[in-house]
């Protein structure tokens, strides 16, 4: 009767798993692109067509978001300003807070605007604020975009109108995210789902239902195209203040968008870890040096770093590679060998090792320096 008994809930079980499994696998087959990332080290841990180049709509206004951060980070901008609209704003497609011509509001209300309400005339503010013009902040998108290493973006105006020249990937649109992050300061703005701006004149109302009932939940936004497809680009933070990113785009409607973003960052939560990668410098000897004007020059880590590697894997392993000598001259910062990290066989962390100060090559003058130096010191 007991054996009885287990074998049926094995089978429940196995039933109960293959049909999560399944259900996993329809959603993936109504959803263009995903990609789960972890946001400190930039680890992909799940991905669907990561690099395929999609138009991802008002997805867009993440990189412009973060244009506009970064110089509110470095003090050309601040939340208090108050600017003027021009008028740019006049005839501005899409949403809107009907801002006019001399209209004067401030920074704050404007990324208020723009985060929550997706207002594109309060982005078009913006973007002169920042660049000058519109062109201009277009510009500048593209150039930070490509300083942080996105290679599959292209951008041709702040507010992600559709374009079939504009596109971006799941990858890189997680990346953008990794990077929106890191400012405090807009996490407030994320955070919020409805809001009033323009003396309680104006309603904003955040397409992202994940601000108000999602926990885990930092920012970042959710969006559907004229086409009725649906782009959700999620972040979340576990117990241990580690953030994780989920990107959804061209799904089938809403519930997918939503759901699929969720399940993404419950799996990181539930499954991967941060773990520090740093190597102790002690352990590095001095490196001979021949031909130089030293014997030897001490060596160190170019940077100390972290990995994410699952939860109740072992310690990450080094691997520390590094030549028996080096022929001077060497110089200060330049690379000698590496020390690679891994957990298991799969390589999560790799920095160089530097040299940490310049040895000249030995010339005939200062051989005879150091000799007649020597002879009057006896």
């Amino acid at each position: 009767m007991r054996i009885c008994l287990r074998s049926i809930l094995l089978l429940i079980c196995i039933i109960v798993s293959m049909t999560c499994i399944s259900a996993d696998l329809n959603i993936d087959n109504e959803i263009e692109a995903f990609v789960l990332m972890e946001a400190e080290t930039g680890t992909v841990l799940d991905a669907k067509n990561e690099h395929k180049r999609i138009n991802a709509g008002y997805l867009t206004k993440l990189m412009s978001i973060l244009v506009v951060a970064k110089r509110i980070e470095s003090g050309d901008l601040s939340i208090d300003d108050e600017l003027t609209a021009s008028d740019k704003v006049s005839g501005t497609k899409g949403s809107v807070i009907w801002l006019q011509s001399g209209d004067k509001i401030s920074v704050d209300e404007l990324l208020k605007a723009v985060i929550i309400g997706n207002a594109n005339d309060a982005m078009t503010v913006l973007a002169e604020a920042v660049s000058g013009d519109v062109d201009t902040f277009v510009m500048d998108m593209n150039a930070k975009a490509f300083d942080i290493g996105l290679r599959d973006s292209y951008f041709v105006s702040p507010y992600g109108y559709a374009d079939e020249r504009e596109y971006t990937t799941a990858h890189d649109m997680a990346l953008i995210c990794s990077r929106l992050a890191k400012y405090d300061f807009l996490q407030p703005y994320f955070k919020t789902w409805r809001d009033f701006i323009k003396n309680e004149q104006v309603e904003l109302v955040s397409e992202n239902d994940l601000t108000r009932n999602y926990e885990p939940h930092i920012g970042f936004k959710a969006c559907h195209s004229s086409e009725d497809r649906y782009f959700l680009a999620e972040g979340g933070i576990n117990s241990g203040g580690n953030t994780f990113i989920s990107v959804v785009l061209g799904a089938k409607n809403e519930d997918i968008s939503f759901k699929k973003g969720k399940d993404l960052l419950k799996r990181a939560f539930s499954s991967y870890k941060v773990v520090s990668t740093e190597f102790p410098e002690e352990m590095l000897v001095p490196l001979k040096v021949k031909n130089g004007e030293s014997s030897a020059v001490e060596i160190g880590i170019k940077v100390q770093g972290k990995a994410t590697v699952p939860k109740g894997d072992k310690e990450v392993r080094t691997k520390v590679v590094i030549p028996e000598y080096i022929t001077a001259p060497v110089y200060e910062g330049q690379p000698v060998g590496t020390a690679a990290f891994f957990n298991g066989d799969t390589l999560v962390f790799e920095t160089d090792i530097i040299i940490k100060s310049t040895v000249r090559a030995l010339t005939w003058n200062y051989v005879l320096k150091q000799t007649l130096l020597k002879m009057i010191e006896k």
